[in-house]
């Protein structure tokens, strides 16, 4: 197996391969992986893996470890539709089933603590004494691990620490250059962590391009990078100080480097949510010129925090507009445990209650999100050449 070369951690390449045909014939290597995600496959803790399932740009994903759903296909499990990726046991069928040593192994969980058990250092630590390179998305860097140096060095591995940031005289301060990004820059946030900010996120970008309206997602968490998002900064992982500064100078940077119709923000956390402070640095950072608010109807309280109720949808949008300069240009619904009437009738129900449009990403049209933005910004009908 050919081993990756040195990676930043924020914009990891694809490994190339050594070919002998001429340059013009030889293909693109596209990364192979499989993805660990024990007993939390399909469930809020498996975010990381969810996503790599749905949309992944940067690797051919072979399989999902988790011996709760073995035998299983992924996308039927994920999303009712079959993608051919199979569910294993545990890693020795995964390698059984894949043929040949993939080149990664990817942490798929994304748990609150950030931190990796005893159990799942040493299977990530096995992982590489068979010649798979790590992609880890925790808050726990392996390559400041001396356990892990060293295996890297035996195995003649890499470890790509997505979470990762620059060094700190590499960080940007914000500067108010947003004020020269002159496209619509729209946030999808959310009442909740691990809600479908994301996915959401990933389904505008993809149907305002087939639009012809071109889109640039900025990702701001550890999955949208391992996706391939070209640019973004897992923000949970950088000093405070520097959170604004990081995610304008990436938006900036989108805006020259593309010349974008539409830039979408990925949001983090909620800004009600008083575990997490990310929102308030994108709104901060960003500055959006609108805000797509992704709600789960049937949830009680906070993820991860039994005691902590929910917020309506109403109450985070007067949150978002008051403490920002940005309107709110629609909702759309996490459809867990909801029937498809029950989307449905939610669907209706907070269109009237909110007065603004509200569609379900993954279940309803993309026609109606693109529509959501076009009632927001007519002015971006006249970039349209095709219908979605």
């Amino acid at each position: 197996m050919v081993p990756a070369p040195p990676v930043e951690p924020l914009n990891s390449s694809e490994i190339p391969l050594k070919s002998t045909l001429p340059e013009s014939s030889v293909q693109p290597h596209v990364a192979t992986a499989i993805v660990y995600c024990e007993a939390n496959f399909s469930k809020i803790d498996g975010k990381t893996a969810n996503g790599l399932i749905r949309r992944s740009e940067k690797y051919k994903i072979l399989s999902v470890i988790d011996s709760k759903k073995a035998g299983l296909d992924a996308g039927m499990v994920l999303d009712n539709k079959p993608n051919a990726i199979p569910i294993c046991r545990d890693l020795a069928d995964a390698l059984a089933q894949a043929g040949s040593v993939p080149d990664f192994f990817i942490f798929g969980m994304a748990p609150s603590s950030g931190m990796l058990s005893k159990h799942e250092r040493g299977l990530m630590l096995e992982a590489m004494s068979h010649g798979m390179n790590i992609v880890n998305g925790l808050h726990e860097f392996l390559n400041d691990d001396p356990v892990f140096v060293a295996a890297c060095l035996a195995s003649n591995v890499e470890i790509i620490d997505v979470r990762k940031p620059r060094d700190k005289k590499d960080l940007n301060q914000f500067s108010g250059r947003i004020a020269e990004v002159t496209c619509p820059v729209i946030a999808v946030l959310g009442t909740d962590c691990a809600i479908g900010k994301r996915t959401t996120a990933n389904i505008i970008t993809k149907a305002l391009n087939g639009t012809g309206i071109k889109t640039v997602m900025i990702g701001t968490g550890q999955t949208g990078l391992m996706q391939g998002a070209r640019y973004g900064v897992a923000l949970d992982a950088v000093p405070s100080q520097f959170c604004a500064g990081e995610l304008e100078a990436t938006v900036v940077k989108a805006f020259e480097n593309e010349s974008p119709d539409v830039i979408i923000v990925e949001g983090q956390g909620a800004l009600s949510h008083p575990a997490f402070s990310s929102t308030s640095f994108i709104l901060r950072g960003c500055c959006p010129d609108g805000v797509i608010l992704q709600h789960a109807p049937r949830r009680s309280e906070r993820c991860d925090f039994e005691k902590m109720p929910m917020p309506t949808p109403a109450s985070e949008i007067n949150l978002i507009e008051t403490f920002s300069d940005t309107k709110i240009i629609g909702l759309t619904i996490n459809h867990e445990q909801m029937s498809d009437t029950e989307v449905s009738a939610a669907i209706i129900q907070y269109e009237q209650e909110l007065n603004l449009p509200a569609t379900d990403a993954l279940t309803r049209p993309p026609e109606r999100l693109v529509e959501m933005v076009l009632a927001a910004f007519p002015d971006l009908k006249s970039k349209q050449t095709d219908n979605v």
